[in-house]
């Protein structure tokens, strides 16, 4: 791709973001606001025993968020052990337990990280009956977290923070599932294929007839883009011609990682009574992503190497998708990150490092950025020696220490999980021998590169490292079991401390958090925050790599 093509598409996918900010952060704010209820939501709120009027304290929902998705965990890994007896299984055999247990959890948890050949492994039932529910549920589980996160800082002197369940289920009929319908018919337009004929005969460029899978392919791309799943129905991702035809379904697809995360902080901009805080957090995913983007196309430009991209997309249509996908933990790929140079594939890193909140997951990329700003007006506080406030809450150390045990969770599961795949000895030969095919700088950096996807719950991966062991199945597995479910813990905690407390008013002591000034503490806080964390590590693997 020409450098005038790439500043067209770049424009392009702003325009498109910026038309969308406002009535699609408005709209997803009335659905989370609304006293109605749709007709099929009232239906599932009597199949399932729940009053949707009735709210929750914050405990209560952790435990509807636990329930629900430790529901989701056994049903998905029931359905991989039971595939062999299923209908539409391609005569596929039951996945093994240990890849079943990965599996289940990485979906679940919205990572959807795959040590398998997708076409190779899941029927279509498990595809559609498991994986792809839980593309859509996960994400809603991310949302809806973040709009209770959003409830705490609204609310004054609440015991509850909403309804798990109403918030879940209107993300999901509501947002995802509209939103989803609209992008299959256009990546079937674009030539993504849709259809249930099982195994088809196509005919190559060569002449060669051979099968494929016809499953439904752009459905599940929609549902996985939209929600920031990773993973595919191909081994080959987004890169895959069925997945990802052409240059323009490639920026559709960049566009439907995008429009969701890049739309909430106007939803919490609404939420919260102060469209202007909204425009803060904003503006600040939107630095950091520009940022992350420029650094990645620089570093593989100047190395050249079109190995393992797509040549439709080229170095600059690849950089753009992967800086997208790794900055809002979808995972999703449309070239080799393993192949890119190390400090290329170090961004790729960086960017899940820096806690994905440029703009970050749907739902889980809000309320990281929200949790980063409760720590920048905490060190605001202590540089001029006033008690920190944000959005009318005092800023105590309850809430300090919720929002420092979320912001240690992240890399405690990295580094711990990295470093015991090679301090363990036993560990570390079976690693080295079975999963590691490129020995040395670049060997360490595939296995950092897992636990960072895992633990980020992202997804994406560096090819050269075969996961499909038992000690990574179960490694990873915990990873992103952890990773997603201590922060959630944490964030729903201060949701709960926030709305207990009474709104104090703005006085020539407080901090406005809608002004540039604030912009750079917050971006500076996130670059400082990870720089302190993983420079180490990273100083181990790509930075060493590529200084040699």
């Amino acid at each position: 791709m020409v450098l005038w093509l790439f500043v067209a598409q770049l424009a392009t996918l702003a325009l498109i973001l910026a038309i969308a900010y406002r009535p699609l952060g408005d709209y997803m704010a009335r659905v989370f606001t609304s006293p109605k209820d749709l007709r099929v939501e009232r239906g599932v709120y009597r199949m399932i025993g729940v009053d949707s009027s009735a709210e929750q304290s914050w405990p209560a929902y952790l435990r509807g968020v636990l329930a629900f998705s430790v529901v989701g965990i056994l049903i998905v890994y029931g359905l991989q052990r039971l595939q062999e007896f299923l209908p539409y299984a391609l005569g596929l055999p039951a996945v093994p337990e240990g890849l079943a247990f990965n599996t289940a959890i990485s979906f679940v948890t919205n990572t959807n990280w795959q040590s398998y050949s997708p076409e190779a492994t899941m029927g279509y039932t498990v595809q559609i009956a498991g994986l792809a529910v839980q593309n859509f549920v996960s994400a809603a589980v991310g949302i809806a977290v973040a709009v209770a996160l959003v409830r705490g800082f609204a609310r004054r002197s609440s015991g509850t923070i909403g309804n798990f369940w109403v918030d879940m289920l209107r993300a999901t009929v509501r947002i995802l599932l509209p939103l989803a319908v609209v992008a299959a018919i256009v990546l079937i337009a674009g030539g993504a294929i849709q259809n249930f004929a099982g195994f088809q005969h196509i005919t190559t460029l060569t002449g060669a007839t051979q099968s494929i899978p016809g499953g439904p392919v752009a459905s599940q791309e929609a549902i996985k883009l939209l929600g920031t799943n990773g993973g595919g129905f191909f081994n080959a991702n987004s890169a895959h011609p069925f997945e990802n035809p052409a240059a323009w379904t490639n920026l559709v697809e960049i566009v439907l990682m995008l429009i969701i995360p890049f739309s909430l902080p106007r939803t919490f901009g609404t939420m919260v009574g102060d469209r202007r805080q909204g425009y803060a957090i904003l503006a600040t995913m939107g630095v950091l992503f520009l940022a992350s983007l420029g650094a990645m196309t620089a570093f593989e430009l100047s190395s050249g190497s079109l190995e393992g991209k797509e040549q439709v997309f080229g170095i600059l249509g690849s950089t753009l998708f992967n800086t997208t996908s790794t900055t809002t933990s979808t995972g999703a790929v449309n070239s080799m990150l393993d192949s890119y140079s190390p400090l290329g594939g170090m961004m790729a890193m960086v960017n899940m490092m820096l806690g994905e909140v440029a703009p970050g997951g749907v739902g889980a990329g809000l309320y990281g950025i929200l949790v980063v700003a409760v720590i920048a007006v905490f060190i605001a506080g202590l540089m001029v020696g006033r008690t920190p406030e944000y959005l009318g809450k005092k800023l105590g150390p309850r809430e300090i220490k919720l929002a420092s045990l979320y912001i240690l969770t992240t890399p405690t599961l990295v580094l711990v999980g990295t470093g015991l795949s090679f301090a363990v000895p036993a560990i570390r030969a079976d690693v080295e021998k079975t999963s590691i095919f490129n020995p040395g700088l670049h060997g360490f950096s595939e296995v950092l590169y897992a636990f960072t996807s895992a633990a980020n719950n992202n997804g994406s991966a560096f090819g050269g490292l075969t996961a499909n062991t038992p000690w990574l199945n179960a490694a990873l597995g915990t990873a992103m079991f952890l990773g997603r479910f201590l922060p959630i813990v944490f964030v729903l905690a201060l949701a709960g401390s926030l709305a207990g407390q009474a709104k104090i008013p703005a006085t020539a002591g407080t901090l406005p958090t809608h002004r540039p000034q604030f912009v750079g503490l917050l971006v500076g806080t996130v670059l400082l925050v990870s720089a302190l964390t993983y420079f180490p590590v990273l100083a181990l693997g790509p930075l060493a790599e590529g200084l040699q």
